[in-house]
């Protein structure tokens, strides 16, 4: 296994920095236990830095033409693009996904995304109103200092779909990783700088909770974008509002995928795999709460069955393997104590539901079938592969079932019945719904959730709202007609 050491724990104005005095973090690699690096965890003295640099290098980056930082950030995902493997190796080091995976949905899609932010740069603007003699202009502002929270199932991607659109905006940022994945973003920053961003555009500070309190409570700090659970958001957003800041937060889901008799059998197993195994079912938007019409739940479970003996577990870093281990020795717990709940409360087990004897923290894939709306695996967010299949009878019952929840990141249905699919689509109580597929974020449309799974939307046009700010200019032309 290559080495993958930092050559410093953090990443502020242009380079690494270290101080041994914080809190060692070690990097342990999931697919066997072993520890293969550690980082320290960031000092009120490395906050400060971090954020001092941000704030030092915000108005000479903001005042830099929009062109120019697009073309920072696009030659930025060329470098990406270019070390497309080494980076997709250290993100397999780092969260045990297959390299397989890695190669094709991390890096990858952090080059799309400040590749298309970068294009959007140059056209960032306000609009002019005549109004009458007078008129009106508006102009489009960066915030400021902004700060990232990221997540371990996507550590390079969150990092730059954050860091994108709030560069292409003109902010700076300070950026910190889970402490599951701190490794990718060091890399991301570095490639900035090599990019040509100037000193402090883009920071990395490593830390637990108390680390991101410290920059989102911090006076410094205009905006704060965070992905990651639902109670984590809740006091995030709970401690930037005391700031009056401004807020994206891409929090987690218990989304429904409704599978109707008419739908391509294939295609709805392919989703079903895609919205609970994928990354070891490790992502926000799963939809793990799988509605199939009670005509057709036998063959669906039959060809999901029998489509999950293609999985190919082992290796990460062995390109022929295709599903990898939990992120952590705490994730493989929590998700086998909902495997037990289900059994416990009565859901019918069709596929896995052990751990596998070999080193690391692999689950099976996991199916329960006959699974109702009280159970709590119908319930909670697992964040592991451990779908729960329920049945249903009609439109209206499953739409209603699939919205009795009080997440709504994300939904999917699948029909060949087009009129069906757009009013269930419309029905949806979810920011990020899919017509007969499903988990495809492309960088080009708005990504983000309502009820508890968030506020705010990542990536599209709406992050350039979400990274900026509108000034009005009212320009007068005549007279100023006051009451005395």
């Amino acid at each position: 296994m290559r080495d993958v050491t930092p050559r410093g724990s953090h990443y502020i104005a242009g380079a690494y920095a270290e101080d041994a005095g914080g809190a060692p973090i070690d990097v342990i690699y999931p697919a066997t236990g072993e520890t293969v690096a550690q980082v320290h965890a960031a000092t009120p003295e490395i906050v400060d830095k971090a954020l001092a640099a941000a704030d030092a290098a915000r108005r000479d980056w903001a005042a830099m033409p929009g062109v120019e930082r697009g073309r920072i950030l696009r030659r930025a995902a060329d470098l990406l693009r270019e070390r497309n493997r080494d980076l997709s190796e250290i993100e397999t080091i780092d969260t045990g996904k297959p390299l397989q995976e890695t190669l094709v949905a991390d890096a990858a899609s952090a080059a799309d995304a400040l590749e298309w932010f970068g294009g959007l740069a140059a056209t960032i603007r306000g609009e002019h109103v005549q109004l009458g003699g007078d008129w009106a202009y508006t102009i489009r502002e960066p915030l400021g200092v902004c700060v990232g929270i990221g997540a371990w199932n996507y550590p390079t991607q969150i990092a730059a779909w954050k860091a994108a659109p709030a560069l292409a905006c003109g902010n700076t940022m300070v950026f910190k990783p889970s402490e599951e994945t701190p490794l990718c973003a060091l890399k991301l920053a570095e490639i900035l700088t090599e990019a040509g961003a100037p000193p402090g555009v883009f920071n990395v500070v490593q830390g637990r909770g108390e680390v991101g309190a410290s920059l989102v409570t911090d006076p410094r700090v205009a905006k704060v974008s965070l992905t990651g659970s639902v109670p984590t958001g809740q006091k995030v957003y709970a401690a930037a509002a005391e700031g009056i800041r401004h807020v994206t937060m891409e929090l987690g889901g218990k989304s429904p995928m409704l599978v109707f008799a008419d739908a391509d059998i294939e295609a709805a197993v392919g989703g079903a795999i895609l919205g609970n195994f994928y990354s070891s079912g490790q992502i926000c938007s799963n939809g793990t709460r799988v509605f199939v019409q009670k005509g057709i739940k036998d063959r669906f479970l039959a060809r999901l069955t029998e489509r999950l003996q293609g999985i190919v577990m082992g290796d990460p870093l062995n390109e022929a393997t295709n599903f990898g281990p939990l992120v952590s020795a705490a994730q493989l717990d929590k998700v086998m104590g909902y495997i037990a709940q289900g059994k416990a409360e009565g859901a019918r087990l069709v596929a896995g539901g052990a751990r596998v004897n070999r080193p690391g923290w692999f689950v099976e894939p996991t199916v329960f079938a006959d699974v109702t709306d009280d159970m709590t695996i119908a319930r909670d967010e697992i964040f592991g592969p451990v779908a729960a299949v329920l049945d249903f009878e009609t439109e209206d019952e499953a739409l209603a079932r699939a919205n009795a929840t009080p997440y709504g990141l994300s939904a999917g249905v699948f029909t060949r019945d087009i009129d069906r699919a757009h009013r269930v689509a419309g029905g949806f109580e979810a920011g990020t719904c899919w017509i007969n597929t499903y988990n495809l974020t492309p960088v080009e449309v708005g990504f983000g959730g309502s009820k508890l799974s968030g506020v705010g939307r990542e990536n599209g046009l709406a992050a350039i709202e979400h990274f900026s700010q509108l000034k009005t200019v009212y320009v007068g032309t005549g007279p100023v007609d006051a009451p005395y």
